[in-house]
């Protein structure tokens, strides 16, 4: 009978005792978290860029990391550095990790422009639109409708590669709403190519260009929407005044 007396008491004190373990695991995990979420316990002390970049404000993205992220390195989300990294204006690509024991890595891409467009926006060589102020005078200005970035580029890139030894680069070019083209060379000269075969006219045009700068007045335009031929127009004396 003393053994079935005991029974009941070793079974409560085994309950009491798993309750006792299970509380102490979850108050030891509790304050494991807190130690790791510390900021003071287990800072991030060291963020460490890297990659070709001299756009990019390195001081203000630093900051910006840690107003965004300010607990411990534990704690850190390297998803959430990541997109707020590459929505910077000048950011490319990005990766981002962290190195054991204190350091965040990031590595970054710098965009690279290449061209203005429409007064608004600057192109990478990819035909990506970013927004960011860059030396404008050095860049070509690109115009066209929403969507054209791509074709304007490739455009641009193909004529500019034909005229590459003319000492007579790009210094705008418009494409329409119906794509014609349209070029201004940094020498003033402007071309109305049309949508067709604007390559072999403007080849048209370098082969006959040498006969026209020998007229006594100077090229304005020169209209090459024709299967043979040309039409040009000259500086009057009018439009050296204005």
């Amino acid at each position: 009978m003393a053994e079935g007396k005991h029974k009941p008491i070793r079974i409560w004190s085994g309950v009491i005792f798993l309750a006792m373990v299970i509380t102490g695991l979850i108050v030891g995990a509790k304050n494991i978290r807190d130690y790791l979420q510390d900021a003071q316990r287990a800072p991030v002390q060291v963020v460490d860029f890297s990659g070709d970049f001299s756009h990019v404000n390195i001081v203000g993205l630093e900051r910006l990391i840690r107003e965004s992220q300010p607990g411990s390195f534990f704690a850190l989300d390297v998803n959430e550095v990541y997109k707020l990294v590459e929505s910077q204006p000048w950011v490319y690509r990005a990766s981002v990790r962290k190195q054991w024991p204190n350091t965040l890595k990031i590595y970054l891409v710098e965009q690279t422009p290449v061209a203005q467009w429409n007064d608004d926006f600057l192109l990478n060589p990819y035909g990506d639109t970013f927004s960011a102020r860059a030396d404008e005078q050095t860049l070509p200005r690109l115009y066209g409708p929403g969507g054209s970035e791509k074709t304007a580029l490739e455009g641009y890139n193909a004529m500019q590669s034909l005229l590459a030894t003319t000492s007579m680069p790009i210094a705008e070019l418009s494409l329409s709403e119906r794509f014609a083209w349209e070029v201004q060379l940094n020498n003033g000269v402007r071309l109305n190519l049309g949508r067709k075969e604007f390559i072999d006219r403007l080849q048209r045009f370098i082969d006959v260009y040498p006969l026209l700068v020998k007229q006594p007045k100077a090229v304005k335009y020169v209209d090459l929407r024709y299967d043979t031929g040309l039409a040009v127009g000259w500086v009057e004396a009018e439009d050296k005044e204005s």
